[in-house]
């Protein structure tokens, strides 16, 4: 979604953003007329998808205001380095500030020019995360101390006033052209019934992030959360894990049993040794010989890996590949996990993780997947509470096309007693940055292969890749992640080939 040339709303898009919690993007390096209209084109669809329209004229003004606010920070960035001045110096700041409003408006072509020039970019953000809506604009440039003192101040001196009439009674220092802009925005947030702590300006050594967050409606998210629990309460209309599964899972956990016991309890069902021994010889574990029997892939897999094989092996027998939507829902899966895995061997070579990275991978859209596996009986059971606590049929309409499918998923796992890790790499996949410290690697993994396979298919932009997850597999660009996929891809279509 960046770029001028991109100017016509894709609402499609937009709908997959806020059903999967994928993060909107527009990058511009001007802020052009047409793209400010782009702008509130997007966030006008995006607001009504998640039951916010009645917020869009507060919303849309305050990020706007915000994104002029990053314009003029990177035009002051060019206007000192033009200067010869120096931003982190109080004199030159003072000296330069006292020139840079008349100077800049008089030849703004000039320097709006510099700052394309230099790659001084306005990046808009918007992206739904755990029923918080987040409203970002970033651009790249490290705030100073200065600044940030200036900005806080002016935030500060907002708070005491009631009404634009207050605000504009007194005399607000406008040498940056921000004050007045500010306080109305923080007027915005109360007319949103939201306070300032849903509004902050932070820095990094890369970025300015000015940040709005906004709950969504209480109505509305009651609504989503009664219903996915109801659920997985009722999930109990789809089979349990298969006994045989069970019984190996159950001497697999117990500190007393052998290697041996748990090769003969497998061996005893002779499909089920034979699809085990399949997904062992596959690409997965890149086993330097074909293995023939489970007791000597139990010896080459190990206990960890057989234990996460059990879990990713059950729920496709308890969920099925039986209609043309799930076998899609499963090859999305099984690229995913492929993905991964490949990731964790290249960059992280940690084989506890490989063996988790994988069945996370396969597993991490279950939440989708049980929507397209409904019974008639849970769909009654769902109609009938939707109609009894008068919800609107939107409500199930936005979490069948995959709204907290990640939250669902996550529940239904909890369930069937998975461990720990496997329900993070569930629940966090689509907001890696949540989840706990320990389980990092492994989420960034699903997170980064499951994105991965969206930017494939053109679901995404790179812009729409969490940062975070990038540095920590040290990928900064584009060309890089065109590299990993293009060698990732090759890797994947001969391992469909072998099996």
């Amino acid at each position: 979604m960046a770029g001028v040339r991109e100017l016509v709303v894709d609402e499609a898009k937009i709908r997959k953003a806020v059903q999967s919690g994928i993060p909107l993007t527009i990058t511009t390096f001007t802020l052009p007329h047409e793209i400010e209209v782009y702008v509130e084109q997007v966030l006008t669809v995006f607001l009504k998808l998640v039951g916010q329209e009645k917020l869009k004229d507060y919303v849309i003004y305050c990020v706007q205001e915000l994104a002029v606010n990053a314009k003029k920070a990177n035009t002051k960035r060019v206007y000192f380095i033009e200067r010869g001045l120096d931003l982190g110096n109080t004199e030159d700041y003072k000296l330069g500030m006292s020139t840079f409003k008349e100077d800049t408006l008089n030849n703004i072509i000039h320097y709006l020019k510099l700052q394309k020039e230099k790659g001084l970019y306005i990046k808009l953000i918007f992206q739904i995360k755990k029923n918080i809506i987040f409203l970002e604009i970033r651009n790249n440039i490290a705030i100073t101390k200065t600044e940030l003192v200036r900005i806080h101040d002016k935030l500060a001196r907002s708070r005491q006033f009631n009404s634009l009439e207050d605000a504009l009674s007194q005399v607000l220092d406008d040498s940056e052209g921000a004050g007045l802009g500010l306080v109305i925005l923080m007027l915005m947030l109360k007319k949103m019934g939201l306070d300032e702590d849903c509004f902050d300006i932070l820095g990094t050594d890369k970025e300015t992030i000015a940040r709005l967050v906004v709950p969504l409606d209480k109505t509305r998210l009651e609504n989503l959360t009664d219903l996915s629990k109801t659920i997985v309460d009722n999930i109990n209309s789809l089979p349990q894990f298969p006994e045989n599964i069970m019984m190996v899972q159950k001497l697999i956990g117990d500190p007393k049993s052998e290697m041996t016991d748990i090769a003969k309890r497998i061996s005893m069902d002779p499909a089920f040794t034979a699809d085990l021994l399949k997904v062992v010889n596959s690409a997965q574990y890149m086993l330097a010989k074909k293995v023939d029997n489970i007791s000597e892939a139990i010896k080459m897999v190990g206990m960890r890996g057989i234990k996460n094989l059990l879990y990713s092996y059950g729920t496709q027998k308890v969920l099925g590949d039986d209609t043309n939507e799930k076998r899609a829902l499963w090859e999305h899966s099984y690229k995913t996990a492929f993905y991964a895995y490949n990731l964790v061997k290249n960059f992280k070579k940690d084989k506890n993780l490989l063996d988790d990275v994988y069945v996370g991978g396969i597993l991490h859209d279950m939440g989708k997947i049980v929507f397209a596996n409904v019974h008639p009986e849970l769909l009654d059971k769902i109609r009938n509470f939707c109609s009894e606590k008068g919800l609107p049929s939107s409500t199930f309409e936005d979490l069948s096309a995959g709204m907290n499918h990640a939250e669902i998923g996550a529940m239904i796992a909890e369930k069937w007693n998975f461990p720990d890790q496997l329900v993070h790499a569930i629940r966090f996949h689509h907001d890696p940055t949540q989840c706990a410290p320990e389980e990092k690697d492994l989420v960034y993994s699903v997170y980064l292969a499951n994105m991965l396979c969206e930017y494939e298919n053109g679901a995404v932009t790179f812009d729409q890749f969490e940062i975070l997850a990038l540095d920590n597999f040290n990928i900064s660009s584009r060309k890089q992640i065109d590299a990993l996929l293009e060698h990732f891809s090759t890797g994947f279509k001969k391992e469909q080939q072998r099996s």
